[in-house]
């Protein structure tokens, strides 16, 4: 492997990884146009019961005129799959040329790091989207707790058939030396103190989510209302997205439900959090979901319809937050 920690050399490399910014990696156009039958899949897929995706009527009475996509479909469209990500040898894509410069240097790790959309405009059924995709941005060397290693951003510009820029996608990602990370440096002498844990990071309040963090306060489990027509919902928000109404209340729930859906989180690692952090999608019986972290449980045995109650996590006195952990673990919520 290049020694690369010669600054001279550092500068050569990086100037080398730079010559890549701006350079267009593919271009991609969707294998069907922006259709109803993909829409309904995707909306009840994700529990979206907005009718201007769905209901002809509802979209003519809309500000849009005419059912819509889901802005974040955007990426779907044109997606492709297994086949198209393929690295081979001798391939003159300009980003399969970087990521195997990046390796020869030993940065051989990677990670997805984040990504960032912008809608521009709303779709229409019958639109048809392209892609053009450029290398935008290769960082200088940084020190991260995975490694020591590089952020490539590439932006992937979405637009209709006639060239009209619909939406902007940069996609992140960090190529590292595997073994330089947390932990690899030696550890600190024994007399220092290991640094106190940061408090969680405090949520944004507004007038219509206020209620639930109050209510975690006092360990009860808020769900709001609509005083119309009796829906319930999470997240919290204003209008009642099936009759409208912008009047509502609260309920107390039971705190037992299933998981519906889970991840676990390894990376990035923000302070306040322990890892691997556990974060499942709650189904509470009242028939709402809710994401929050799953405790008491080995991750191993975290399982879709794994019946679970409430508990809290009240060790920051100033925001107490529900978590959920096996039925029955604990005696009662």
């Amino acid at each position: 492997m290049t020694d690369t920690t010669n600054d001279a050399a550092k500068a050569e490399f990086l100037a080398q990884l730079k010559a890549f910014e701006g350079q267009e990696i593919d271009a991609q156009v969707a294998p069907d146009p922006v259709n109803q039958a993909m829409i309904r899949h995707w909306v009840e897929a994700m529990g979206d019961r907005n009718p201007v995706y769905t209901d002809p009527e509802a979209a003519a009475a809309s500000a849009h005129g005419e059912i819509i996509a889901p802005a974040v479909m955007l990426q779907a469209w044109p997606m492709q799959g297994l086949h198209g990500n393929k690295r081979e040898a001798g391939d003159t894509n300009p980003q399969t040329q970087l990521l195997n410069l990046l390796e020869t240097e030993g940065f051989v790790g990677v990670v997805a790091t984040n990504s960032e959309q912008e809608y521009l405009r709303m779709l229409h059924l019958g639109d048809r989207i392209t892609t053009r995709s450029v290398i935008h941005e290769v960082s200088d060397e940084k020190r991260t707790g995975l490694g020591i290693g590089h952020f490539v951003t590439t932006r992937i510009d979405y637009l209709t058939t006639d060239g009209e820029l619909v939406g902007q996608q940069l996609w992140r990602l960090l190529k590292f030396r595997p073994g330089t990370g947390k932990g690899a440096a030696a550890a600190p002498p024994a007399a220092e103190a290991p640094a106190p844990k940061p408090p969680r990071p405090r949520p944004g309040t507004t007038h219509d989510n206020l209620f639930f963090f109050e209510g975690a306060q006092e360990h009860r489990l808020l769900i709001q209302r609509c005083t119309a027509c009796g829906a319930l919902r999470h997240p919290p928000q204003p209008r009642c997205d099936k009759c409208g109404s912008y009047d509502w209340d609260t309920i107390e729930a039971s705190g037992r439900g299933v998981v519906y859906s889970f991840v676990v989180n390894h990376y990035p690692q923000v302070p306040a959090f322990d890892y691997p952090l556990p974060i499942g999608l709650i189904e509470l019986e009242e028939g709402t979901r809710l994401v929050a972290q799953i405790v008491d449980c080995p991750i191993e045995s975290i399982a879709v319809g794994m019946p679970v109650e409430v508990t809290w996590l009240d060790d920051d006195p100033d925001q107490i937050l529900p978590a959920f952990r096996p039925a029955g673990s604990g005696g009662g919520a």
